[in-house]
């Protein structure tokens, strides 16, 4: 039985990045080359520094404006990928390798109110997810977080 399902940004929402240029707030997408390991929030994988090309945009993962609206730099690869399929499971990618994908994650409610956070450190963050959900009724969805920079890497939601 699963207890969760990771969420990506979904392909449709990074191809009309690429199509346009411009994030949803408007503001022009930058394409680098990867300095650092990411991930591409599309396909929740690492990105080869030096060699992969990647957008730079500012992207918020909510639907309401309110105080607990966090949006931020993400990156998604600059050619089309397809979304991560593996949705019962965290990204074993991420999940491994804590030293560039030091994680958090954050609790909201129905509303989007900001309800529980937790460092992931060495726990596993697939047996912590549903622990963390069957510890709060009231939390909704999570987000995954890099812990250090604080940008968004992906939602969490309950099955």
């Amino acid at each position: 039985m699963s207890f969760f399902r990771i969420v990506p940004i979904s392909e449709a929402f990074a191809e009309r990045i690429r199509r346009t240029g411009k994030d949803q707030f408007n503001i022009d997408v930058v394409e680098q080359l990867a300095t650092g390991y990411g991930p591409c929030r599309v396909s929740l994988t690492a990105f080869v520094p030096g060699h992969d090309h990647r957008l730079l945009f500012r992207h918020s993962p909510f639907t309401v404006r309110n105080a607990f609206d966090q949006p931020g730099p993400v990156f998604i690869h600059k050619k089309e990928v397809k979304a991560y399929s593996d949705i019962h499971r965290f990204p074993p990618e991420i999940k491994n390798d804590p030293v560039n994908f030091p994680l958090t994650l954050i609790g909201y409610t129905k509303d989007q109110r900001m309800i529980h956070t937790q460092l992931v450190g060495n726990n596993d963050v697939d047996e912590l997810i549903p622990f963390i959900f069957n510890s709060n009724a009231g939390i909704e969805y999570l987000h995954a977080r890099n812990a250090e920079a604080g940008c968004y890497i992906c939602r969490i939601e309950r099955n």
